[in-house]
């Protein structure tokens, strides 16, 4: 048999290849400390899962349920959007529930990137923007994000193609846990608005956000409606992450064309799940303080030990990340090996996140304290060897 072209030059996902390593080590009896994956190490809370035990048992939720996610829940994501943002949102036609954000950025390149077409990709980035436009047949123009301009697309130097159809961003950022503030949004939003481009905006970590600063909405931006979708997810803000419930909001034309998408696709999410999600927003979001104040602690722990050995880190205001850079003398990819090898600790090499990452590892906040503080360790004695 012969696998399609798209499939045989698609490299292996990233975190699958990490879940590889980590088997391999622990199969030769290391006891391996993952600071790898961003999957929150915190039980979802109570009330959520009380609700979906109830809508479990409830008979009406084991049939199909509705392509375009139920009206409550819809109602539930606008309701929860108008209080967070003061954004205000049709739940009819702007709105389109997801099995997970994921796979709304990966189908959303579906709707708008033909073969031949350019999707502008942040670089370093989350992979599925670069893969969701590849197996859609487009070819993706990278933007770099450096340091220099505080991980933020320098527009002005940006050549769009004219077959540029879409522009992703995603603040606070993965892996790079930079923040973008509005007056950032607001250039990206006439961007966009300037070279007839879809603005796809990741917000999955919003929530997640330290020393005072609160993540914006794209859709707060002055006619950022008109050209931008934003992707946000159940999984961080409520420690969801395997129950696989998000929603894509903003743009009327491009919800509905991911709609047809997914209508074709998928058979939307087990409404189990969404009277779940349902609790969720329109419940108490008291826990939220409590959940900041566990990555704040455990940021200023991976910062503070770093800074101790050597190292000059600011601490990031947002995400459940720390993008550290290499010593000298390392790549990414030589410098997680040596993590691995003499630490037993996984990292992320930040090439693996595009071109620009290289240079950089990624740590997550994600590893209960106890683990957490032994991997620091760990790393601080094989650093001094």
């Amino acid at each position: 048999m012969k696998l399609a072209g798209r499939i045989e030059s698609l490299p292996p996902y990233l975190f699958a290849e990490i879940d590889k390593k980590i088997s391999a080590k622990r199969a030769t009896g290391v006891d391996v400390i993952s600071f790898g994956v961003g999957d929150p190490d915190t039980p979802t809370p109570a009330h959520i899962v009380k609700a979906i035990q109830e809508a479990v048992a409830d008979p009406s939720t084991h049939q199909y349920p509705s392509y375009y996610g139920m009206p409550e829940f819809r109602r539930a994501v606008a309701a929860w959007y108008r209080r967070r943002f003061g954004v205000d949102l049709d739940a009819d036609t702007e709105i389109q529930p997801l099995i997970g954000s994921k796979e709304g950025i990966a189908h959303v390149a579906l709707a708008f990137v033909d073969p031949g077409d350019v999707a502008l990709v942040p670089d370093p980035a989350y992979p599925v923007y670069e893969i969701g436009t590849h197996l859609a047949g487009g070819t993706s123009l990278t933007m770099p994000l450096v340091p220099e301009h505080n991980f933020i697309p320098d527009f002005d130097s940006i050549d769009v193609p004219a077959r540029a159809k879409i522009m992703w961003l995603n603040y606070p950022g993965n892996p790079t846990a930079a923040v973008a503030t509005i007056a950032d949004l607001e250039r990206a939003v006439a961007f966009a608005r300037a070279h007839d481009l879809l603005f796809a905006y990741d917000n999955a970590y919003s929530e997640i956000t330290f020393d005072g600063f609160t993540a914006p909405s794209v859709l707060q931006v002055d006619g950022g409606k008109d050209v931008a979708v934003e992707f946000h997810s159940l999984s961080k803000t409520f420690n969801m992450t395997g129950w696989r419930i998000g929603m894509a909001v903003g743009n009327p034309v491009a919800i509905e064309a991911l709609g047809r998408v997914k209508t074709n696709i998928d058979s939307g999410i087990f409404n189990a799940v969404q009277r779940a999600g349902i609790a969720a927003l329109d419940g108490p979001q008291d826990f939220l303080d409590d959940l900041r104040a566990l990555y704040q602690r455990r940021r200023d722990l991976v910062v503070k030990t770093f800074n101790e050995v050597g190292w000059n880190l600011q601490p990031p205001r947002g995400s459940v990340f720390v993008w550290l850079p290499v010593p000298d003398g390392h790549n990414s990819a030589s410098f997680a090996t040596f993590l691995l090898e003499e630490a037993g600790v996984v990292v992320p090499p930040g090439r693996g996140y595009g071109v620009s990452g290289e240079g950089f590892v990624r740590i997550s906040l994600t590893v209960p304290d106890d683990r957490l503080e032994e991997g620091l360790e760990r790393i601080r004695t094989a650093l001094a060897r």
